[in-house]
């Protein structure tokens, strides 16, 4: 029985910059997955036109996101509920559902166990193999849901991260299908996490999550749209679903100039499609690049970042301390469950960023 313990975040560049007594402007942030091209110019243009709307209080509907977010992605609005980040939404999910017993495909995300130890359940682990380079087990979790027990106890659910992180793995719509069916079967829940799903459009399961029961699949603004500061997520389910959501979330929790930005993001399809070409063409070569270090591995991926094994003698704890004190951060996964002591996450920034990393990196791995 694997159980999942809390593991640090990326992504936190004031900590560093206090410890490095430097500007956190100085500092390129490879631990966090973010858009390296920005948010959105409409983003800015909105945020300016919305200053008087600051002496209000924010939406508590989020009614004008939802509206354009159903537009998007041609479902009814009553079957999006809007957070302050998907975060909140992975918070609230175990005790709106009722979920005692979740079953977490890792190596992932940590905030699925965090969220199940709020709730006063339980998560537990359920390992993709190394040697597939940390695909998805999707028979194996296609016969856990059919039996709806796991190491001899009776479960939930399961959460998938799609694509996952920091692996860069991602299913197939067919796959995901599959396991819906299995939920719906034995009515557990299945909890599909898409925060990076917008760099793999065509691998998402959103447009079926609102006619799939028992499924809930999770979005964020934070990494295509690259508002992380802002704090804006969502949720898509069945209509009753949703209403349960709904209730166990906090009046006010997604602020005003965050549903402004948002909003502005989703309606600017130049920037998405600008967004999208770029880190196909620099995703690629950044991974060639860091597969060229002697004894690196790089991962295949399908998001907008990298794991890589660094060469064995080579630890992830040392190298990510090295490279900080130069002004770089990484994201050091030693710790994450199902990975080993030379596993990092690297996000794809710019050409520039990028090609710093890889100078930096090769000099420190001599």
């Amino acid at each position: 029985m694997a159980l999942l313990k809390k593991g640090a975040h990326g992504g936190d560049i004031y900590g560093a910059a206090r410890e490095l007594h430097r500007d956190p402007a100085e500092l390129l942030d490879f631990s966090a997955s973010i858009n390296p091209l920005g948010p959105s110019p409409r983003v800015w243009k909105a945020i300016t036109a919305s200053r008087h709307l600051l002496s209000h209080y924010p939406d508590p509907e989020c009614w004008n996101l939802r509206q354009a977010l159903a537009s998007f992605w041609r479902i009814d609005p009553e079957q999006i509920v809007v957070g302050n980040g998907s975060t909140e939404l992975i918070d609230v999910l175990p005790r709106a559902l009722g979920i005692h017993r979740l079953l977490v495909v890792h190596p992932t995300f940590s905030e699925y166990a965090g969220a199940m130890k709020r709730a006063g359940g339980q998560a537990e682990a359920i390992c993709a193999n190394r040697r597939d380079q940390y695909a998805v087990p999707i028979d194996r979790l296609c016969h856990v849901m059919e039996t709806g027990w796991y190491d001899g106890r009776s479960i939930d659910g399961v959460v998938l991260c799609h694509p996952n992180s920091p692996t860069g793995q991602a299913c197939t719509v067919e796959d995901i299908a599959r396991l819906a069916k299995a939920a719906r079967r034995r009515g557990l829940w299945l909890l599909v996490d898409e925060a990076f799903a917008d760099y793999c459009p065509e691998r998402s399961v959103l447009p079926h999550a609102a006619s799939w029961p028992h499924v809930v699949v999770l979005r964020s603004m934070t990494k295509f749209y690259a508002l992380p500061g802002l704090r804006v997520g969502y949720a898509v389910a069945t209509q009753a679903v949703i209403k349960r959501l709904r209730q166990q979330l906090p009046p006010w929790s997604v602020n005003i100039m965050g549903q402004v930005a948002a909003l502005a993001a989703v309606n600017d399809a130049v920037h998405a499609r600008k967004s999208l070409r770029f880190m196909a063409r620099e995703r690629e070569r950044f991974r060639k690049l860091l597969a060229t270090l002697p004894g690196c591995i790089a991962m295949p991926t399908y998001a907008n970042y990298v794991l890589v094994e660094l060469p064995r003698r080579s630890y992830a704890r040392d190298v990510t301390k090295q490279l900080r004190r130069k002004g770089l951060l990484i994201r050091d996964c030693s710790s994450v469950p199902g990975l080993n002591s030379r596993s990092i996450r690297l996000a794809v920034r710019t050409v520039q960023d990028n090609d710093r990393l890889i100078r930096t990196l090769s000099r420190l791995l001599l």
